[in-house]
């Protein structure tokens, strides 16, 4: 049987699209045996690699709202302290060891104090997760070991670099395309536009590297942070994976 890897990109709350995805592969049959992600990926990826339906997750993210976890921070840093997401977190990973989940994880944080990307691939999964999604400006970094930690989107979005060699089959995730515009009306929608470009900019390499690469069209233009789109956000992945699997010959493929 081959082994199928699964990338999943960060994006905010447009990573819900990972759980579409995910849902869409489990319908077709198709199991992953690694996962690696980024930030809101790697949130997607600790659920499914702990055995949690995709659907379920979707669930979770909407009735626990987990932002309202999160409280103001004191310190010059960040505006917002991640680490209260804890509790929240532990009540889905009671024992916090990423070598007891079910499927092999990677995740990709960046080592703020060295500079450095760095792949969680055991200790503590609560950690780092946290690490992975502290998005520098917004959040204070975490601290693992004494070093500050923070998104790893910010040296790698799309970590599908750990997949190589465990996998015979790599599918990509990536829920930050954005569409073609004539003009952009707020500084807010320029910055934003500009961040998602800069950290799409490698994009093409890296798809090069998976043999199936899922990317909604347009999932870069909702905001980060807007969770009144969970549920639509849920189901133009799951249809684009569907659609995706339809039209190659994956299954086939996968059977080998």
């Amino acid at each position: 049987m081959a082994k199928v890897g699964i990338v999943l990109s960060g994006g905010g709350i447009r990573g819900i699209a990972h759980l579409g995805v995910l849902k869409a592969f489990i319908n077709a049959g198709i199991q992953f045996s690694h996962i690696s992600g980024t930030s809101a990926g790697s949130i997607a990826g600790a659920f499914y690699a702990a055995g949690i339906d995709p659907e379920e997750s979707l669930n979770i993210f909407i009735k626990t709202k987990l932002l309202r976890f999160i409280r103001p921070a004191i310190g010059n840093s960040g505006l917002i302290n991640i680490e209260h997401t804890a509790d929240l977190l532990k009540s889905y990973f009671p024992d916090d060891k990423m070598e007891n989940l079910k499927i092999p994880l990677t995740i990709a944080a960046t080592n703020f104090s060295d500079g450095k990307l760095v792949y969680f691939k055991k200790g503590s999964i609560i950690k780092a997760i946290q690490a992975s999604c502290c998005i520098p400006g917004i959040f204070n970094p975490i601290v693992i070991d004494g070093k500050m930690y923070v998104d790893g989107g910010v040296l790698n979005n799309f970590p599908v670099e750990p997949l190589v060699e465990d996998c015979d089959f790599i599918v990509g995730s990536s829920c930050n395309h954005l569409s073609s515009v004539d003009k952009v009306n707020t500084f807010r929608s320029l910055v934003t536009r500009a961040t998602i470009m800069a950290i799409n900019k490698d994009m093409e390499q890296k798809a090069a590297i998976c043999n199936i690469l899922i990317e909604p069209k347009g999932m870069g233009n909702i905001n980060a942070f807007d969770m009144a789109k969970a549920e639509t956000i849920y189901w133009l992945a799951y249809e684009e994976a569907l659609k995706t699997i339809r039209k190659s010959t994956i299954l086939s493929e996968l059977s080998l």
